[in-house]
């Protein structure tokens, strides 16, 4: 994991406060001193808060949860825009609407309808709608675009929130602290560190430095989902491996089970096949008795054929 190094926070004048004139004393723990009127911010707490900040947004894109970028203010919203689709995440650069996280219900309903008007500009449908009707489609789809465009694939509540500016976005903060969702925000001199649960102190309107955090926790978010997909395909082939054992184990009780069962079919045919050839030889040797037994029966018969015969012939004389 590749974490920011002081020299990184320097080239980008992440050090630079607000003027002295304008600061909360609760940031004072993290102030260095004052030059020319200005805060510098103490980059030795910087490098370590960010990188506490960035494991913490690692673990949650690492469980499969989604963090959401926030950055209204005018140099924020193009490194926002870039760094949240760079991860895949949702993302609020324009304005943040009340009742976002606590109302989400009705914002829901809200993308359910650009996704419809999204769709039919798409497919070009115009049917059953006049000139008139699709000017004023069109005007309500950019309008609700351009307030909640980065959430479209906004479906719940997000794990985390990622803010540029906490003094700026003080509703998103008071929303998310009200849901329990855990808050990670650049901090600069003139805002409360105790609303924010991971602090990352540093300039937050320059442009560079807001890109330079910005893209790192992009970075965090990426690294997170990297690692989760890797553990389930991990778990998987694992999973997948056991499955295997399993099948081969069962056709070898199978295979088993069936030699078993032919042998004992083998053993219980045998006394049959001895017993079938004495069935047979019982009838071969009843017929020589039969035969012997027909033959006296028939050769006292003949023999006494002559002698009738001759008695009847000297009756006859």
């Amino acid at each position: 994991m590749a974490y920011l190094t002081m020299k990184q926070l320097l080239e980008t004048g992440v050090h630079f406060g607000h003027q002295t004139k304008r600061w909360n004393p609760k940031m004072k723990t993290y102030i260095f001193g004052a030059r020319n009127g200005i805060y510098i911010i103490d980059l030795q707490q910087t490098v370590k808060m960010f990188k506490t900040a960035n494991d913490f947004i690692k673990s949650i894109t690492d469980n499969g949860g989604k963090v959401l970028f926030v950055g209204t203010k005018k140099q924020a919203q193009n490194s926002i825009e870039q760094a949240a689709v760079k991860c895949g995440m949702d993302y609020v650069n324009n304005r943040w609407i009340g009742g976002l996280l606590t109302n989400f219900a009705t914002v829901r309903k809200s993308l359910e309808r650009l996704k419809k008007l999204d769709a039919m500009k798409e497919t070009g449908d115009t049917s059953g709608h006049t000139k008139k009707e699709l000017l004023k489609l069109e005007r309500e789809r950019l309008k609700i675009e351009k307030n909640l465009g980065g959430l479209r694939s906004m479906t719940k509540a997000p794990a985390a929130i990622f803010i540029v500016d906490s003094r700026r976005e003080t509703i998103a903060v008071k929303e998310a602290r009200k849901l329990g969702i855990p808050v990670v925000a650049i901090v600069d001199s003139n805002c409360d560190p105790d609303e924010i649960d991971y602090v990352i102190p540093g300039n937050d309107d320059a442009i560079r430095a807001i890109d330079l955090f910005s893209n790192a926790i992009a970075d965090a978010c990426i690294e997170g989902k990297a690692s989760r997909a890797e553990r389930l395909q991990s778990e998987s082939d694992k999973a997948g491996g056991g499955v295997e054992a399993e099948l081969i184990a069962r056709a070898a009780e199978t295979e088993v089970v069936i030699e078993t069962k032919v042998k004992t079919a083998a053993k219980a045919a045998a006394p049959a096949k001895a017993a079938a050839p004495a069935k047979a030889a019982e009838p071969a040797k009843a017929a020589p008795v039969a035969a012997a037994a027909v033959a006296e029966t028939v050769a006292p018969a003949k023999a006494a054929e002559p002698a009738k015969a001759a008695e009847s012939a000297k009756a006859a004389e």
